[in-house]
This record gives structure tokens, C-alpha cells and sequence, in this order.
């Protein structure tokens, strides 16, 4: 592993990163639930999926996987299961609007782990992230000169480079949560997030 290979690796991958997708959403939809740190709790739930995914890619599972009809469409049917119960959940959350009483249960639940799960469940039953390693990954590995470690290396940077434009965002929501908890606002924030989800959801049942 070079640092000319590694560093058109970034670039690649940092245009992939920058792309929204459902983590993006996920995290959206519980720092706006839960505050800075309710967003960053689903973080490192998203983090830690991806890391697993990379380590399946990295070791050969993740080619298994992906070759194995009932197990790709199993993961698949999942993923688009789960999003859309997410999204239904942000779509009655807007239509309900009793944002106090919720954020009231919220603290008093404390529902952290339930945060952590659904940013690790979004990520590790999209098939697509798997697949995303699987398509790019051996495109910056010689197999000749190829270890181990290095496959790790690549497949890592895509869960730590997603967790760093993760909290630039959590910071930016931060920054103007004040406007953000204005009913209004979230209901519409809710709304959007509710239906940006049943939509990647319904984009991953599409998917040959």
C-alpha cells in the first residue's frame, strides 16, 4: 500500500461519504429527538456497523455474503423493513407534534441504547454499504502484494471518515438547535426525515 494509492483512495472515498444516505437521516432524526448527544450515540451506532461490515469485506465474508441469494435478500428485506419503520416513526412523531411530552419520556426512559441501535441496524442490514466495499475496495488492492492489514486499512477509513461527517453535521445542527426545536420547524424536519427514509427504503426494495 502506497500513499499515491491510499490518497486517491480518500478522494474516492470521501465523495461517497459526502453523498446522504439513511445513516445520514438516522442521525438527523435522533439529534433532533435527543440532542447533541442523541445524535452522537446513533453515531457510533453507525460507526460500529460499518466497521463490522468492513471487517466482513476485508476478510472474505462480505463476498459470501454477497453470492448468497437467501442471505443478501434476507439482509436486504431487513434493511427496507427497518427504514421504514424509522421513517413511520418520524412521520407519526410530525403528525402528532406533542414534542414535550415526548422529550419528557425521552429523559426519563433514557433511551440511549435504543439510539445505538438504530444507527447500527440502519447500517449493518443495508446491503448497499456491504456492497460499496466490495466494489471499491478491490480496485485499490494488488493480490500479489495485498495483506490483511491493508485490506483493514481501506475498509476502516470508510467508517471513520463517515463518523467525522457525522459530527460536522451534529455540529452544524448544534449550532442552531435553538430554531430547530421550534415546533414548526421540527415538525417539518420530521416530516421530511420520516419521508427521506421510506423513501431509501423503498430505493433498496427497487434494487436488482
Amino acid at each position: 500500500m502506497t500513499w499515491s494509492v491510499y490518497g486517491s483512495y480518500l478522494a474516492v472515498v470521501v465523495a461517497v461519504v459526502l453523498a446522504p444516505g439513511p445513516d445520514t437521516m438516522v442521525v438527523l432524526k435522533n439529534s433532533l429527538a435527543g440532542g447533541f448527544r442523541g445524535g452522537l450515540v446513533a453515531s457510533t451506532g453507525i460507526l460500529v456497523g460499518n466497521l463490522a461490515q468492513g471487517t466482513a469485506a476485508a476478510l472474505g465474508l462480505g463476498a459470501v455474503i454477497a453470492h448468497s441469494q437467501p442471505l443478501f435478500l434476507t439482509l436486504k428485506w431487513l434493511g427496507v423493513a427497518y427504514l421504514c419503520y424509522l421513517g413511520f416513526q418520524a412521520l407519526r412523531g410530525a403528525w402528532k407534534g406533542d414534542y414535550q411530552a415526548l422529550d419528557e419520556g425521552e429523559q426519563s426512559k433514557a433511551r440511549g441504547f435504543r439510539r445505538f441501535r438504530e444507527g447500527f441496524l440502519s447500517n449493518v442490514t443495508n446491503p448497499k454499504v456491504l456492497i460499496l466495499y466490495l466494489s471499491v475496495l478491490p480496485q485499490f488492492l494488488d493480490p500479489a502484494v495485498t495483506t490483511t492489514l491493508d485490506a483493514l486499512l481501506l475498509a476502516y477509513t470508510v467508517g471513520v471518515l463517515g463518523f467525522l461527517w457525522l459530527l460536522v453535521l451534529l455540529f452544524f445542527v448544534h449550532r442552531v438547535r435553538v430554531w430547530l426545536r421550534r415546533r414548526r420547524v421540527r415538525r417539518t424536519l420530521d416530516a421530511v426525515t420520516g419521508g427521506a427514509l421510506i423513501g431509501f427504503g423503498g430505493l433498496l426494495a427497487a434494487e436488482a
